[in-house]
């Protein structure tokens, strides 16, 4: 009984969480010259209501979504222990190498005005996007562990909406290091080291 209400629950901040940061990112990356203009605050206040509206009305809807659950699964618990494992592990690569600023958003918040470096040491050195590798893994542990049939679908909503920031983020990033980050990027991979 605690393990059905511990996926439910694993189950529900997914559900409720995660998809309204994941569609804000894909306004923010078009619109960045324009949220630079209304400044730090602005944008910010902008993105949290953004993301309350998105959590308040997953929330209205959530027995909805969640009607559909699978049941507990040993095998896949298991893969989702080995998924956690691997997820904290890429966090704590890639916070030794970046700065807070550069976490939170500033350099395209602030836009090209934001002093930054780019960043290809560490866990960079061997993917480009470390951060939304962790997120992903994080976001399959919570579908593997909950085994609900909404968290399947935003882990498999995740890939091409991922791939998709991704390309609008390297995109600002060649517009802000020039053949520098072209270079970087012919070295290495965007999500899976190379062997």
């Amino acid at each position: 009984m605690a393990m059905n209400t511990a996926r439910y629950y694993v189950a529900l901040l997914t559900v409720v969480v995660f998809p309204p940061p994941l569609i804000a990112w894909l306004i923010i990356h078009p619109l960045a010259d324009k949220l630079s203009r209304v400044g730090l605050k602005g944008t910010y206040l902008c993105i949290f209501g953004f993301y309350a509206a998105g959590m308040v009305s997953i929330w209205l809807v959530r027995d909805y979504i969640l009607s559909l659950d699978y049941g507990f699964s040993t095998p896949l618990s298991v893969l989702a222990i080995v998924l956690l494992c691997l997820s904290i592990y890429v966090r704590v690569l890639w916070r030794r190498v970046l700065r807070p600023s550069t976490i939170f958003g500033l350099p395209e918040i602030r836009g090209m005005h934001e002093p930054s470096d780019l960043v290809t040491e560490g866990i960079y050195s061997h993917v480009r996007h470390p951060r939304y590798l962790e997120v992903g893994l994080g976001l399959w542990t919570a579908a593997f562990f909950s085994n609900y049939l909404a968290v399947y679908i935003i882990g498999l909503a995740y890939i091409p909406l991922i791939n998709l920031i991704v390309r609008l983020e390297e995109r600002e990033l060649r517009n802000r290091f020039g053949i520098l980050y072209e270079n970087y990027c012919s070295k290495v991979p965007r999500f899976i080291p190379r062997i």
